[in-house]
């Protein structure tokens, strides 16, 4: 796998905050790096990875000698879609339980939704919603997202399997992108439904502690069978897989719906996570997947379509103050590239799009 055509942690990622911060030419220089060994439209492509991830970065690059280049990418983003869809309409055809790659941001086809809505390939893009449709539909007594596979790539699956809720590998990011586009009118048949169905969901395994609200970030079987998680307190206030993130998916379905009453719950779920010490305290770092800057994108975006004022002014800080990312990588995701990003004057690329925020 070239790291070059890696959104997460490769060139591409760094074109993307160059052309945020207007550096044209280190821009430039990241994509002719990003491209150098040809594009990727192979299993792995995806919007971190490929045709997909360099599609997302050159849909705001209006320089006429990236024309090709934007093209190239936008059928190979194409390729890959319709080639996960047929995978993913077998599978569901045939009764079986998904892996979450089938279905999430990072890897799976809520993540090439993400681009085509960004190329405006409207078409595409409603095939991928009708999919995520399929998706919410039960069967039998679990939720048609329910995984076969485990949440950690390196140990067994728990009996049964799981669902998962992060924003980054779990159902709340469907649900961010189905909310999107029902805000921007494009929408399918059962859409309203889907969303309907995940926030009931959410809102049966909502947690109310002396931490505040939130959701565990996984259930299993046993968990069903109990009807209570495992996890007895929130985890760690990341964005993808903790409280922030969940409670934005949230903010946007409802804003979709405009339910009042379940908007208000999912930004005091956001309140209260981001005024608990304890919680805070679980941060280690500055980066935007798992660290401060994660939580501080992610609270903007609550912020700016929220009720009620939104606390950031302690959030900026805590950044600040944080741990510089382990070994200082370059990288979008774990690296100093988000962590650059997040606190750049603007965000007139929408890059923070790639992380269902916008």
């Amino acid at each position: 796998m070239t790291t070059g055509q890696s959104l997460a942690d490769g060139a591409a990622g760094v074109a993307l905050l160059h052309l945020e911060t207007g550096n044209q030419a280190a821009a430039y220089a990241a994509l002719r790096k990003a491209t150098a060994h040809g594009v990727s439209i192979a299993a792995g492509a995806s919007l971190f990875y490929g045709a997909p991830a360099l599609a997302f970065v050159l849909a705001t690059c209006h320089e006429p000698g990236l024309t090709r280049a934007r093209t190239i990418a936008a059928t190979g983003t194409a390729t890959v879609t319709r080639r996960r869809l047929q995978t993913a309409h077998r599978r569901i055809d045939s009764r079986q339980q998904p892996h979450y790659a089938e279905y999430d941001l990072i890897r799976g086809l809520t993540g090439l939704g993400v681009v085509l809505r960004r190329l405006g390939d409207h078409v595409l893009l409603r095939h991928v919603l009708d999919y995520l449709v399929r998706l919410t539909e039960p069967v039998g007594d679990l939720p048609g997202w329910w995984c076969a596979n485990g949440p950690h790539r390196h140990q067994p699956p728990p009996p049964g399997g799981h669902a998962n809720h992060g924003i980054a590998h779990g159902i709340t990011g469907p649900l961010a992108l189905l909310a999107l586009t029902h805000r921007d009118g494009i929408t399918v048949d059962g859409h309203t439904t889907a969303i309907t169905r995940i926030c009931r969901w959410l809102d049966t395994w909502q947690q109310h502690t002396v931490g505040g609200i939130w959701w565990p970030q996984t259930l299993t079987v046993d968990d069903l069978h109990r009807g209570a998680p495992a996890q007895h307190q929130p985890g760690r206030p990341s964005w993808c897989y903790g409280t922030p993130g969940i409670a934005r998916a949230h903010q946007l379905a409802v804003l979709a719906l405009h339910d009042t009453t379940r908007q208000r719950l999912a930004e005091t779920a956001f309140t209260t996570c981001v005024t608990d010490p304890a919680q805070l305290g679980r941060l280690t770092d500055r980066s935007l997947c798992h660290g401060t800057a994660g939580l501080l994108a992610t609270g903007r975006r609550i912020a700016a379509d929220a009720l009620t004022p939104t606390p950031l002014t302690d959030l900026a800080r805590l950044h600040q103050d944080a741990a510089p990312v382990a070994d200082e990588p370059s990288g979008f995701l774990d690296g100093t590239t988000g962590c650059r990003l997040t606190t750049a004057a603007t965000t007139a690329t929408g890059w923070d799009a790639c992380l269902l925020l916008t």
